[in-house]
């Protein structure tokens, strides 16, 4: 396991398939956070939910890279404005904004509005690190745009021109910039640190963002109950969505690349309106499928192979 989660098992030929076969899994692992959030957005406050899970992730890590990370103390001392970037963002904005969001939005549209993170990463790919997008990529960003646009208005142009937008979605929105953004500089951002121990103390920056947020909205809103219910969902967020799902995400960015990682995200929305329709017995619309008749093709073509300038 540890050899895995170092990245020494993705390496080479044997490497590439390791990471191709977990594209197909990861999207099952994110689809559990979208469906948690949702389930769960009526008893949990959403940063003490965000909080507790990269808690228990960080807890989970600490006999992995615990050692790892007093060594190299002195490089966290130098590298903490990124760790700290890479914390909020991908612990903050990634996790607290879509339990904000599930309050008044579906998982199916989280699901689906979240798919565009790919084309974002390949855009913010090339306008930062120099990948160069072809004509066919552009139209692919362009429809993947649009599908999130009919998703966001709901199908009613009326809503775009008016300017009235569900709030939850917007927050999705702002999530999955996050996201990309947290993609890109994981990936091109260089560290001293080994994947295994950046992420122990990403989560630890992370977690550190959060506490005073927490504390506050603790204050503010109350904590949540302690039952078996509440505990049963944060640890299934720690262990699947959390420790397993950014595990095998890193793992396929190291090996595979920005753009190659989005090319088989597009079963995210997909997966995620089978098992919310099956597990919260939500309902699909015209304009979840015509906005997923949007976003899954532009996925494809944005995803296309970039070259380098």
């Amino acid at each position: 396991m540890r050899r895995l989660l170092a990245g020494e098992l993705t390496r080479g030929p044997q490497g590439e398939r390791i990471a191709q076969g977990l594209l197909l899994v990861a999207p099952a692992l994110f689809a559990t956070n979208m469906l948690v959030a949702r389930a769960a957005a009526d008893f949990i406050p959403p940063v003490a939910l965000a909080f507790w899970r990269w808690f228990l992730v960080f807890l989970m890590m600490l006999p992995l890279a615990g050692p790892s990370l007093w060594r190299q103390r002195e490089v966290l001392r130098a590298e903490w404005p990124v760790l700290t970037l890479l914390g909020a963002l991908g612990m903050g904005v990634c996790g607290a904004f879509v339990y904000i969001g599930a309050h008044s939005t579906t998982a199916t549209n989280i699901g689906l509005i979240y798919a565009n993170s790919p084309v974002l990463i390949v855009l913010l790919a090339a306008v930062c690190f120099g990948e160069r997008l072809r004509p066919v990529q552009l139209l692919g960003a362009g429809l993947a745009f649009a599908g999130m646009l009919v998703l966001v208005a709901k199908g009613d142009p009326g809503v775009l021109l008016d300017l009235r937008f569900v709030a939850g979605d917007l927050w999705i929105a702002a999530a999955t910039l996050g996201w990309s953004v947290y993609s890109v500089v994981l990936r091109y951002v260089p560290s001293r640190l080994d994947g295994m121990t950046r992420f122990t103390a990403i989560c630890l920056f992370g977690v550190a963002v959060l506490l005073p947020f927490h504390l506050w909205e603790a204050v503010t809103l109350g904590p949540p109950t302690l039952d078996l219910r509440t505990v049963g969902f944060v640890l299934l967020l720690a262990v699947v969505a959390g420790f397993a799902a950014y595990q095998v995400y890193g793992l396929i960015l190291q090996t595979l690349g920005a753009a190659r990682t989005g090319l088989l995200l597009y079963l995210m929305p997909l997966y995620n309106a089978g098992l919310a329709v099956l597990l919260l017995g939500e309902r699909l619309h015209g304009y979840h499928l015509a906005g997923a008749a949007l976003v899954i093709p532009g996925l494809l073509l944005a995803n296309a192979a970039t070259r380098r300038r």
